[in-house]
């Protein structure tokens, strides 16, 4: 497979740069361990941001206003993080004693949860930290049939034969240590042996057999969930490839990473949506910049260039692998003076720009072209409402900032402008592909 090629590549890519100096392998680790403890809990539901996760387990500080279950959560995962990372500097073998251990340190204490019985009446159960579980964790799909996992009287049995399988794996000769730990993993989830905590705990058990082998973790992202839940499901259809595919996939970004950061180059990923805080609810408040350029023509048309078409070139480039499934993409300029007069960036210098109370972008996409799906649009609008001394920025209605005429935004600023309304055009299109599944 293509994705698995690759990662055989970029591995021998990575051990051509070692070994890596001490500060850089732990610079590197920091990022993984802080991307995997927000996107694996989140994945889950946790509610905390990657901001609010990165302020607990780097500095123990606390989210106000969320549920004490999800700070137990996010410390329990990192804490069971750093005991996989000191145990492969030793020689502990992969065990279910072990796979009990990880599920101790995640989960930290037993608690009780919502379940049904098996003929469909809510009850409760307890969490028993550690211990195989007691009741059925059967789920509902959404076609409204029945999947069922392991038994908790199958559970000892399927994890006795799952090691069974491991440890003959491991000894092969001509071990492929992704495709070992992508099948660990679904075989994992596909027993289900505890009574929470399953996903978690599987994504810690492949991630420490690919780092046993010289690979960095596999973070699989929150926004992503789709499409890692997609292949879960294709693989219980009896179609493991694309799991495995994903997996691979997601590896290599992860090997990209770490080749950067063993180079001295940046490790950072400006296009994660939720890279530092939720970016929904960031601003671009400008505190401590000032300017003594107030509005004229010059500053508003330095405004007009290095901003507002900035935010619309951008937003068109970033959307171009979602603009290929509708049939037309315009991106409408307005000014506040005359609404209905459609211009572009060259014809509006030759404007009184310094009149110009606002402007506007509506980026269009119109008439999706995917047969079997009604015809729907989907719009975009950036405003940049003009002051004497600044200028505000919304996005879809949102204030998200404002700064002083005559600095320019700097490319990190605009990702964080245009993102969530990139999301805002992915979810919609998934709700769209939801609703078409259900009708199927």
């Amino acid at each position: 497979m293509e994705e698995i090629l690759k990662a055989l590549e970029l591995k021998q890519q990575l051990d051509n740069l070692r070994p890596l100096e001490k500060e850089q392998e732990a610079r590197i680790m920091q990022k993984f361990r802080l991307d995997w403890n927000y996107h694996s809990n989140n994945l889950e539901g946790n509610s905390l941001t990657y901001g609010e996760t990165k302020a607990l387990i780097l500095f123990g500080v606390t989210a106000q206003g969320k549920p004490l279950k999800d700070h137990f959560e996010v410390t329990g995962h990192n804490e069971a993080i750093n005991w996989v990372l000191e145990i492969l500097q030793g020689d502990r073998p992969l065990n279910e004693s072990f796979i009990r251990d990880v599920h101790k340190l995640l989960l930290k204490e037993s608690y009780e949860v919502d379940a049904q019985t098996p003929d469909g009446k809510p009850t409760k159960k307890k969490v028993i930290v550690g211990d195989y579980k007691k009741m059925p964790n059967h789920v509902l799909t959404k076609t409204g049939e029945m999947f069922y996992f392991a038994t908790p009287e199958e559970t000892p049995s399927k994890m006795g034969d799952l090691m069974a399988w491991y440890n003959e794996k491991i000894a092969e000769a001509d071990i492929n240590p992704i495709l070992l730990a992508a099948e660990f993993h679904y075989k994992f989830i596909r027993i289900h042996p505890f009574d929470d905590g399953n996903g978690r705990t599987a994504r810690i058990l492949m991630n420490f057999i690919l780092m046993k082998f010289g690979y960095p973790p596999v973070i699989i992202k929150t926004e992503d969930k789709e499409n890692y839940y997609a292949v879960l499901r294709l693989a219980d259809a009896d179609n493991l490839e694309p799991f495995i595919d994903y997996i691979a996939q997601n590896l290599n970004r992860s090997l990209e990473i770490m080749i950067a950061g063993a180079k001295g180059e940046s490790i950072e990923e400006p296009d994660d949506i939720d890279k530092e805080i939720a970016l929904l609810e960031k601003r671009l408040h400008s505190l401590g910049q000032s300017s003594k350029i107030g509005k004229s023509r010059n500053s508003v048309l330095f405004t007009i260039d290095q901003v507002i078409k900035k935010i619309n070139d951008r937003t068109l480039d970033k959307n171009s692998k979602l603009s290929k499934f509708y049939l037309k993409l315009h991106s409408v300029l307005k000014i506040s003076t005359n609404p209905i007069i459609d211009l572009d960036f060259d014809n509006i210098k030759t404007m009184n720009v310094e009149n110009f109370k606002a402007i506007s972008i509506k980026i269009l996409f119109q008439k999706f072209s995917l047969v079997g799906y009604e015809d729907f649009d989907f719009e975009m609008l950036f405003y940049f409402k003009l002051l004497p001394t600044y200028y505000e920025i919304h996005a879809n209605g949102v204030f998200v900032g404002m700064k002083p005429y005559g600095i320019k935004l700097t490319d990190l600023e605009v990702d964080e402008i245009i993102n969530p309304e990139l999301k805002r055009h992915k979810d919609f299109i998934e709700q769209k592909i939801a609703e078409k599944e259900k009708e199927l």
